[in-house]
């Protein structure tokens, strides 16, 4: 199955969500048709802006909507799971728009995916990385070391097709979390690839390393527009 790629370079998060959904109602369209396609990777970086998602809880964002927009950065409740998170510079956002059906994905199965494509793009860069039970998104630490997240997932699936996806902090300036309790935890962090490994990170490196992680693990061709 064949998946079109678009690198969006830098986009406000309202465009990109209207894009999100004029793409998943055409891939909703072609359910069922036999063209070897299966949907779209939008790969993107937005200007400040905190999303919450459905099961979300407002009282995780510490501060006013208000306080928010004097800071330059936007705010939307959004149709994915999961709670709040933060978007902006130096975060590497994708969104998968896919047909599970012709992929022969369940939708645990589609996050998990997710989750391995950054493990393995994490690795890349010596940095171990991992999941937490109850938990979705990747994490480093446990045990001794404190928890923190290094990318937050959240899908929507509607008649096995997908929308929204991950955030990966590369270069993030992690300030910002903390205005919310990330992904509705107060008691656990946030990290960037740039801490962990003490060094400048490539963002185009990182969207080939993980377009073909994700390319291998969902058996898919991801080609670009």
């Amino acid at each position: 199955m064949r998946v079109e790629y678009r690198d969006l370079g830098r986009m406000p998060y309202g465009s990109c969500w209207e894009l999100q959904r004029k793409l998943f109602d055409g891939v909703l369209a072609r359910r069922g048709a036999d063209d070897g396609r299966a949907g779209h990777l939008l790969l993107v970086e937005h200007p400040p802006v905190y999303t919450l998602g459905r099961s979300g809880h407002a009282e995780n964002l510490l501060v006013s909507e208000e306080a928010l927009r004097r800071r330059g950065a936007e705010f939307y409740r959004i149709d994915r799971g999961g709670d709040i998170t933060f978007h902006g510079e130096g975060q590497l956002v994708g969104y998968p728009i896919l047909d599970l059906g012709k992929i022969g994905i369940g939708l645990r199965s589609y996050v998990e995916a997710l989750e391995e494509a950054v493990i393995r793009t994490s690795a890349d860069y010596g940095v171990r990385a991992g999941r937490v039970a109850g938990a979705s998104g990747v994490w480093l630490g446990g045990g001794a070391e404190p928890l923190r997240k290094i990318c937050a997932v959240g899908v929507r699936s509607s008649h096995f097709v997908t929308m929204h996806g991950f955030a990966f902090n590369l270069s993030t300036d992690l300030e910002w979390f903390s205005l919310i309790n990330p992904c509705g935890f107060a008691d656990r962090g946030v990290t960037s690839l740039e801490r962990e490994t003490g060094r400048r990170i490539d963002t185009e490196e990182v969207k080939r390393l993980l377009t073909g992680h994700l390319s291998e693990i969902l058996k898919i061709e991801i080609y670009k527009k």
